[in-house]
């Protein structure tokens, strides 16, 4: 079957180890879905995957791809949830020890078809089209846990959104101004800028300028490059949530300004099953919808790929597989 794959770990020049062509049609285990892709989009953690981080050699060539939304065989439209865990673990998915990704040691979305865990399918609304849909089960997950489970933001508090144009940034920025937060967002560009006050940001900043007021919650993907100035940003009290480090981590804390003003710093990791189906209703009921960026076929997964590494993004890269998704 057609896929795109990582053929090994190249941690110094990931494109490098990217190919584009046939691997093997996958067997599907008992209590698993057999399910024909028609969108899937792209992660930071694809590029990850090709540098060889969270995967063990010996599990290459694998096919990459942790988001996506296809058909069943029976017909069902579904959304698949990424997170795989231990069949013996009970609660909360993301904090199974043993829990693993798609593409990590399962093979991923990115290929005519992907096998996983029969509940990890969910129906996928009809209102949301298949590209839409492919966005939803990393960024807009990871998004959704960091607003609605870990931050303990109200309507009509304000949040600050480091980094304008990404996938969570975008979705923190729609799902924010949707549940009636004062949403203000960091941007390196007027261009990017520009794009959060498109998808609903109240206000915009040059990344590291001085805000007129303090916020209640910061939320964090970028890490060091921003770091200093969410801790400067939060009122006494106020929250950080984070679920990335981009451009890597910031050995400096601030310490006395976290225990002066009591700070919180909390960190959160993907999503559950349950938040993906409560997101997914959300879209649904409320009319959000990803941006996207750039809806590219499969076969030119390497453009897409390419603008990733170079930040070259607007919203969700989205590649499309088979008929119109």
């Amino acid at each position: 079957m057609f896929a795109v794959y990582a053929a090994e770990p190249n941690p110094d020049d990931p494109l490098a180890a990217l190919r584009v062509g046939d691997r093997p049609e996958p067997e599907v285990p008992d209590g698993w879905v057999a399910v024909r892709v028609r969108a899937a989009s792209l992660n930071m953690h694809d590029l990850w995957t090709l540098r060889g981080v969270g995967i063990k050699p010996e599990q290459f060539p694998m096919i990459l791809g942790c988001d996506g939304a296809g058909v069943l065989p029976d017909g069902t439209e579904v959304v698949l949830h990424s997170v795989i865990g231990d069949p013996a673990w009970s609660g909360d998915e993301t904090l199974d020890p043993r829990r693993t990704l798609l593409t990590e040691k399962h093979q991923g979305t990115f290929a005519d078809v992907v096998v996983v865990p029969a509940r990890n399918a969910l129906p996928k609304p009809a209102g949301l089209t298949f590209a839409e849909a492919a966005c939803m089960g990393t960024a807009w997950l990871t998004a959704y846990r960091m607003l609605f489970v870990k931050s303990g933001l109200r309507p009509g508090q304000t949040m600050l959104v480091q980094g304008a144009s990404g996938g969570v940034s975008t979705a923190l920025i729609e799902l924010g101004r949707a549940a009636g937060m004062r949403v203000w967002v960091t941007g390196r560009t007027e261009d990017k800028r520009a794009l959060a006050e498109r998808l609903g940001a109240h206000a915009t900043f040059p990344s590291g300028e001085r805000l007129p007021e303090r916020v209640d919650a910061v939320f964090e993907t970028v890490g060091r490059a921003t770091w200093a100035h969410s801790m400067r940003a939060l009122k006494p009290g106020g929250i950080i949530v984070v679920s990335g480090a981009t451009s890597g981590p910031d050995p400096s804390a601030d310490l006395q300004r976290l225990f002066f003003l009591q700070l919180r710093v909390v960190g959160s990791t993907m999503g559950t099953r349950d938040e993906l189906a409560d997101l997914l209703r959300f879209c649904d009921l409320a009319g959000v919808r990803p941006q996207i960026g750039a809806e590219l076929a499969m076969e030119r997964a390497e453009e897409g790929f390419g603008q990733m590494l170079a930040g070259e993004t607007a919203g969700k890269i989205v590649f499309s597989r088979g008929e119109t998704a």
